[in-house]
Formats: C-alpha cells, sequence, structure tokens
C-alpha cells in the first residue's frame, strides 16, 4: 500500500509528535506551508499533489483550493463548525467530511454562564461606572439587568453537547431551565430535570436569559431576529457564544436601545473578523457610548481558549483522521444533508 500524507496546513503546533505518534510511521505528517491569511494559495502545487487527509482549523476550502488536492480523500475541521468547508464540492468528489464536536466543551459552556452572570449580577454595569471619569458613587446600581437567578427563565437554543453543559451549569444556580431543539427525542428533558419547549416561541416568551448554541445551518441562520427578539420577556438577556448567523445584530441593537432588552453578551457576530462598516452594535461597544454601558460585553470568537483546549482540538482532530483515513470508521463524519 502506497504511503499516505496528511497536511496540517497552518503549522499550528510546535513539532508533529503527536501526530506521528497517533498516524503512526506508516504516515507522511507535512506541517506548515499556508499560514493563517485566509486561503492556502500559498501551498506549491506538489505538496497539495500528495495529500489524502487534509486538517483545516481557520482556513476556507473551497471549490478551487478542493481542485488542487487530487488525492483528498477525508478533510477534518479542527472544531465544531463546519461552514469554512464546501461541503458540496467535497461530496461530489467522494471527499469524507468531520468535525471535532466534543472539544472545548466545558470551556464555551462556562464562557457562556460568565456572560450571563456577569450581565444579571451587574459585574459589567458598576464596573464600567466604577472607572467612568468621574467614578459613579460609591454605591449598587439598579437597573433591570440585576435579577434573582431563581426567579428568571433560562432558555437554550440547541441541546447540543455544548447546550446540555450550560443547561446543568444555570440548573445548578437556580435558574429555571427550558430549551428548543427539535432535533432531539423525546426524554432528554427527563433525563437532565429541564423542562422542553415545542417551539420557538415558546421558548423566547419565557427566556429572561436566552442562550444561544446552534451551529451555522440552513435551518439556523437568521433565525433570531426583530419577531423573534421581541417575544422575550421585557428587560431580557441575550448570550451568543455559537454562530453569529443565527441572530440578527442589527435587531439585537434595536432590542437594545429600545430598552426591551437589557444586556446582550456576544463571543461570535455575523462576519468574523469584523470588516468595515462593523455593525453598529460593535462600533457603539467600542465608542463606548453611554447608552449601552453595563449592557454589552463582546468577546472575540474566544469562549473556547484554553491551553487544555487546545490540545484537545489537536489530538481529536488528528484522531478523528486515523478513524476514517486508515481504519474506515465513520468517527465525526459530516454527513452531505447535514446543514
Amino acid at each position: 500500500m502506497a504511503q499516505l500524507t496528511v497536511l496540517e496546513p497552518e503549522g499550528m503546533y510546535p513539532d508533529t509528535l503527536l501526530e506521528q505518534e497517533v498516524l503512526g510511521a506508516g504516515v507522511e505528517i507535512l506541517h506548515g506551508g499556508a499560514p493563517h491569511t485566509g486561503t492556502l494559495d500559498a501551498l506549491p502545487d506538489a505538496v497539495c499533489a500528495k495529500v489524502d487527509g487534509l486538517l483545516i482549523f481557520r482556513h476556507w476550502l473551497r471549490a478551487a483550493d478542493i481542485a488542487r488536492f487530487p488525492k483528498l480523500r477525508v478533510v477534518v475541521r479542527m472544531g465544531v463548525g463546519y461552514d469554512r468547508l464546501d461541503r458540496a464540492t467535497c461530496a461530489a468528489r467522494g471527499i469524507t467530511v468531520c468535525n471535532v464536536p466534543d472539544y472545548g466543551t466545558q470551556e464555551v459552556a462556562d464562557h457562556a454562564m460568565s456572560l450571563a452572570l456577569s450581565l444579571r449580577r451587574g459585574i459589567i454595569l458598576h464596573h464600567d461606572l466604577q472607572r467612568a471619569d468621574p467614578p459613579a458613587p460609591w454605591r449598587y446600581a439598579d437597573s433591570p439587568l440585576i435579577r434573582r437567578a431563581e426567579v428568571q427563565g433560562f432558555g437554550i437554543v440547541g441541546l447540543g453537547r455544548i447546550g446540555t453543559a450550560v443547561a446543568l451549569r444555570a440548573k445548578a444556580f437556580g435558574f429555571k431551565v427550558r430549551f428548543y431543539d427539535p432535533h432531539l427525542p423525546n426524554g432528554v428533558d427527563r433525563a437532565l430535570g429541564i423542562t422542553r419547549a415545542r417551539t420557538l416561541e415558546e421558548l423566547m416568551r419565557g427566556g429572561d436569559v436566552l442562550s444561544i448554541h446552534a451551529p451555522d445551518t440552513r435551518e439556523t441562520r437568521g433565525m433570531i431576529g426583530a419577531r423573534e427578539l421581541a417575544w422575550l420577556p421585557e428587560a431580557a438577556v441575550v448570550v451568543n457564544t455559537a454562530r453569529g448567523t443565527s441572530l440578527d445584530i442589527d435587531a439585537l441593537e434595536a432590542g437594545l436601545r429600545s430598552g426591551h432588552i437589557a444586556g446582550a453578551g456576544l463571543d461570535v457576530i455575523p462576519v468574523e473578523p469584523p470588516v468595515e462598516p462593523v455593525p453598529g452594535l460593535l462600533a457603539a461597544y467600542r465608542a463606548r457610548e453611554p447608552w449601552l454601558r453595563g449592557r454589552v460585553v463582546i468577546t472575540p470568537h474566544s469562549a473556547f481558549h484554553t491551553p487544555e483546549a487546545w490540545l484537545d482540538i489537536r489530538r481529536k482532530s488528528v484522531e478523528t483522521m486515523r478513524d476514517v483515513l486508515l481504519q474506515g470508521l465513520s468517527t465525526n463524519v459530516i454527513h452531505p444533508d447535514q446543514g
């Protein structure tokens, strides 16, 4: 059998020792050649011609890129989302596409809860007030943001691994947890001791906190816009640590300006990294406009980030490649009809 070749083009890690250990001595590991610039154009054709397995983290993989890999059989997206990959072209070529759905679960769940709690406990609000010039009086501030957990409904859109981890954390803090996920079988709610909403509207009408954990698919893009945000109770908080495409950020800004939405915590926005003209909410946040003081916190798609998560990405990605490319298994395979 001819030697197989696996390429990780970004050179994300300092060596290939772990990759060689997992894939074995019979697999050639290529490392680097296309630093993160958004494209794979820097790769020589001679390298592309050898590659059977491709590990992709930040790069886009479009039809023109795929055409440069005549032997390509397996692509592993080194993360959860796979919207960077032209899956239709891969399917037409018979290329198997996989992701890594089970890294960073704890980190993203912790991040979502941190955003929700930092807003609902007034931590961001008091932080901003006390660093103002001049600082606010040395006392608490009354705000519709600040509520006791046990009187609030905590709505979760998408009860996958991360959504489930958030549900358990929110439940531990005393929130009344509900979820909406039409793809899950009956009984999940009973197993977790939480409540299932039959429709998105039903979920949102009781969501004093809304936490979004939906992947980027045809079904979820734009699923939460002005109409859906209007279903939320007065002074709700919205948190998104999944994909920016599911939430209309302009509608969110309008809801914040009207006061219907008390606060928002975003780790994702529709276009990343942001390009000019940036969304109005991001522009107002960067300008520290007084109307959103203490009400909005934005992080740069960093919810997953810990040293432990980076190691998980590395190991789980190459283990998935081994399972599918070498052993013919279906580990983490994304089927063409998914999203």
